[in-house]
């Protein structure tokens, strides 16, 4: 499979791993139908966490290529609902700054096939910033960190090829009917409702609070399991500005799509008080 490389630094916008840092334990799993996709889940990612100095090593695999002479190979999957994603582009940063441009130095891009699988050939052997996948023709990147919630390091050795976690998309079309964006509501009875998604087997709130507007977060509303189309916030809410996303997961516990990131409501009141 070929690939490109270059030093042109391209703004990109990554997933809400990073602009919202979700990493809450305090809903997770399902019920006895959905241990055996949890504990499966939770050995890969054991596997493939990042060590004490920030790597995460290679996994084990097939190689499709030798690497020439002096180089190095990266090779790697994309998944979406457990399917492969095919003609997604991934791209080899040798550094990696997730405010300030994303991926920079020299970057080596690659397409995944039919199979959801990508190889990025001929690499300098050296350590590398970031791994990331584009989620299919959005302007939005995932990392290749079985779900670790920020960038990595990965170490690639001459004459090897790396074996890089399989990766996960999601989408950003999850659809919130209320509240709407920009809409004033009363502190209490505020309820957040949406359309069902395919193959969604449970749904994960989340409100967060923008401080600076008076508005206080309640850490009840963070990562919250709904295993239906709503949830009534059962507390009220003091008076500021929120974003309100909800994320919808399948069996496996893969994220399929979430709402969009700037869906925000204003709680009516007097902040000050």
């Amino acid at each position: 499979m070929s690939f490109k490389r270059g030093r042109r630094v391209a703004p990109i916008l990554l997933s809400v791993a990073i602009s919202w840092g979700c990493n809450s334990t305090s809903e997770t799993g399902g019920g006895p139908a959905s241990q055996p996709a949890n504990a499966n889940a939770e050995t890969a990612k054991k596997a493939l966490r990042p060590d004490a100095e920030g790597f995460i090593p290679s996994g084990t695999g097939t190689e499709k290529e030798k690497p020439a002479p002096g180089a190095a190979n990266v090779q790697g999957k994309a998944l979406y609902n457990g399917q492969p994603a095919a003609g997604v582009e991934v791209k080899l940063c040798e550094k990696f700054n997730r405010f300030l441009g994303g991926c920079g130095g020299e970057t080596f891009t690659a397409k995944t096939d039919a199979a959801g699988e990508y190889l990025i050939k001929d690499v300098p052997p050296g350590i590398y910033e970031g791994l990331i996948v584009k989620v299919f023709d959005t302007d939005y990147y995932v990392f290749a960190t079985a779900g670790v919630v920020s960038s990595a390091k990965y170490r690639v050795e001459e004459g090897r090829t790396f074996f890089a976690p399989d990766t996960n998309l999601y989408k950003q079309d999850l659809k919130l009917t209320s509240p709407k964006a920009g809409s004033k509501v009363a502190p209490s009875s505020i309820e957040v409702k949406w359309e069902q998604y395919p193959d969604a087997a449970y749904y994960k709130l989340s409100v967060h609070a923008d401080n600076s507007s008076g508005a206080k977060t309640d850490y009840d509303y963070i990562n919250r399991r709904v295993d239906g189309l709503s949830f009534p916030l059962d507390k009220p809410l003091a008076p500021g500005t929120y974003t309100v996303r909800v994320e919808a997961y399948n069996g496996a516990d893969n994220r399929l799509s979430q709402s969009p990131n700037d869906i925000k409501f204003t709680v009516a009141g007097d902040a000050a008080k």
